[in-house]
């Protein structure tokens, strides 16, 4: 990242320069280690490579530009809340989730050691002021999907503008009325923070917008599963990372001309590996930037990723909002709908999961799963146990691996998973 222009933005932000500068530098060589070293990447990922070399410079810009024409921001953790609402009053909706181990000292003042690594790393980003877009926000909403996370959102409040969403953690009727009491909850907070007031009209455009971002990485998920694999599956998480971060249209536009060069490689019978390369898919928690570590272990490993069943993935995309809804009630019905189908680990039961995972590898010409649980992430630990028995009742190879952002145990997860690939072979 060319850093000069945005150093006095950083400094209004209240930044450490000396400690984001130390951030960007290693972020910079490990982006270069684990992406750039790639070859035949498809010429479409230029649009990505400068994003993430811009996404503490640019879209920050573009976010404080915004701000100064009076819209609000709001960062999120997680793909409960509705950007659909966020969107419909104006405002900015952004991911603050974060992959990386930094104010890890300074988090555990807050949170317990045997936290887990993303909600410590969220934490120590924000205490070690090196997150431009946790300073960028209007509003931070949190959400109760873990008892962690619940815990440690009343610490963060005390540096942080928080508002916490409530999941409801079953399906029944009176969960639905629940989770619409707080999608209109939170719709109420949206106009009070903007000012505006959401309509069927600008609720109808933003569920658009949104279900476009979704239909383009369905269209992305599809095409991962031909083979040989047009795409590394490190390239596919940085496309669903990435969008977290950017402008939904310009994302939308540049990732359905990614898919079109995809298509033509396709039909080339053209991969970035041999035909013979074992498939896996990657199941389980969500992977922020610059959470990179498993990926490049088992495409390094000789096998190649071609799809993700997570936050960050399948499990985000999967559903669309209904369009055909005319009022307001019709539309926010329909954002309940959507948001209720999500198959996050909170649930319980969870039997869809467990569908989900197995048809998602059946559709994606899957040889195995890999199932990552961050360690100390209880809810997605123990589904592992779970979803490896309905896994082995499929004859469906898997490994778990529970792992956090450290590079410590990478020669250990290195030899397991090139254990598991030699099964696959």
């Amino acid at each position: 990242m060319s850093e000069a222009p945005y150093r006095e933005m950083w400094e209004n932000l209240n930044m450490d320069l000396p400690a984001h500068d130390a951030l960007l530098e290693v972020l910079g060589k490990f982006y270069g280690d684990i992406y750039m070293s790639q070859k035949g990447r498809l010429q479409g990922m230029e649009y990505l490579d400068f994003v993430l070399s811009e996404v503490h410079g640019l879209r920050i810009k573009e976010l404080q530009d915004a701000k100064a024409e009076g819209r609000k921001i709001v960062g999120t953790f997680c793909v409960f809340v509705p950007e659909e609402l966020t969107l419909a009053a104006e405002a900015i909706h952004v991911g603050l989730c974060a992959g990386a181990d930094a104010g890890t000292e300074q988090a555990e003042k807050l949170v317990p050691r045997n936290t887990c690594a993303l909600i410590k790393s969220f934490i120590g980003f924000k205490l070690a002021k090196i997150c431009p877009y946790t300073e960028s926000c209007d509003l931070i909403v949190g959400e109760t999907t873990c008892d962690g996370k619940k815990k440690a959102y009343e610490a963060f409040a005390e540096h942080a503008p928080m508002y916490i969403m409530e999941v409801p953690q079953q399906k029944r009727e009176a969960d639905r009325q629940l989770l619409k009491a707080e999608i209109l909850r939170y719709k109420d907070k949206m106009e009070k923070l903007t000012g505006k007031t959401i309509t069927a009209d600008s609720l109808k455009k933003s569920i658009k917008v949104v279900n476009d971002r979704r239909r383009v990485l369905q269209r992305l998920n599809g095409l991962r599963s031909a083979n040989p694999a047009p795409i590394s599956g490190r390239d596919a998480l940085l496309i669903n990372q990435v969008s977290f971060y950017d402008d939904p249209v310009r994302f939308t536009q540049s990732i359905n001309a990614l898919c079109d060069q995809m298509e033509v490689r396709i039909k080339a019978k053209e991969g970035v590996a041999p035909a013979d390369t074992p498939r896996v898919l990657l199941s389980g928690c969500p992977m922020a930037v610059p959470n990179w570590k498993l990926p490049y272990v088992i495409e390094s490993s000789g096998a190649v990723i071609v799809g993700e069943e997570s936050c960050i993935g399948e499990r985000n995309t999967r559903d669309l909002v209904d369009e055909s809804g005319e009022t307001l009630e019709q539309m926010i019905d329909a954002l309940v709908d959507r948001y209720l189908r999500i198959d996050c680990a909170c649930f319980t039961p969870n039997d869809e999961r467990m569908d989900n995972v197995t048809a998602m590898a059946g559709a994606q010409n899957a040889d195995g799963v890999i199932q990552y649980s961050l360690m100390f992430c209880q809810p997605y630990e123990h589904e592992a146990i779970k979803l490896g028995k309905r896994l082995d009742s499929e004859e469906i190879p898997s490994l778990a691996i529970a792992t956090d952002y450290s590079m410590e145990d990478i020669e250990q997860l290195k030899t397991r998973v090139e254990a598991f690939v030699e099964i696959l072979k």
